[in-house]
């Protein structure tokens, strides 16, 4: 039950965070991709998913992740392509909401990707070279080799080229600050569940 909850929650998280990266918002005086408030959790439930699923089971989770992802932003896309039935009371602003700008999900997705596999050998040299004890201090020193990554990838993929620099960077060091942010908030999550695999030496 566990894992079923875990995995589905990593996965609602992953769609929820993508769909906001569309969007850039300021907040707080900082500019960055909405997309952020959430996509921080996805790295707590990658933990989580860790101990219930094993390695092998969350790195399928990862890919399944991005698979779903690209596949709504490709339905979202027909979707949008499709005349509205005005007289049913539909219009044209959902496709101008929610189709996507294909630079920014397909950065989104790359930069998930590339963090998520990189958080999961972070934990996992964590566990199995460091301590099994502090599961509180597995998710912040994973989290903060992955989020600098993710964050990078994200930015530059998306942006470069399309706007200053200086406005690049603003949104790489939003991001980060964020994301370390929620990571402390959400760190807690990591005693939701009972450590159930065991990691390979």
């Amino acid at each position: 039950m566990a894992a079923i909850l875990v995995s589905v929650s990593y996965i609602a998280a992953q769609m929820l965070s993508d769909i906001g990266s569309l969007q850039i918002v300021l907040f707080a005086g900082l500019s960055f991709d909405a997309g952020t408030f959430i996509y921080p959790i996805t790295f707590t439930l990658r933990d989580l998913a860790h101990k219930v699923l094993g390695l092998k089971g969350v790195r399928v989770l990862i890919v399944s992740a991005a698979v779903i992802n690209l596949f709504m932003a490709l339905y979202f896309w027909f979707v949008a392509g499709l005349t509205p039935d005005q007289v049913a009371g539909s219009s044209d602003l959902w496709g101008k909401v929610l189709s996507p700008v294909w630079r920014i999900t397909l950065a989104s997705i790359a930069a998930e990707l590339v963090a998520e596999f990189i958080d999961t050998e972070a934990y996992r040299f964590w566990v199995n070279r460091v301590t099994h004890k502090l599961q509180w201090l597995r998710v912040l020193t994973s989290n903060a080799v992955s989020i600098p990554i993710d964050s990078l990838m994200f930015s530059f993929l998306a942006f470069y080229g399309t706007m200053p620099l200086s406005s690049v960077t603003g949104i790489f060091t939003s991001n980060v600050i964020i994301k370390g942010l929620v990571t402390l908030v959400s760190m807690p999550l990591i005693y939701a569940v009972k450590e159930e695999k065991q990691e390979p030496q």
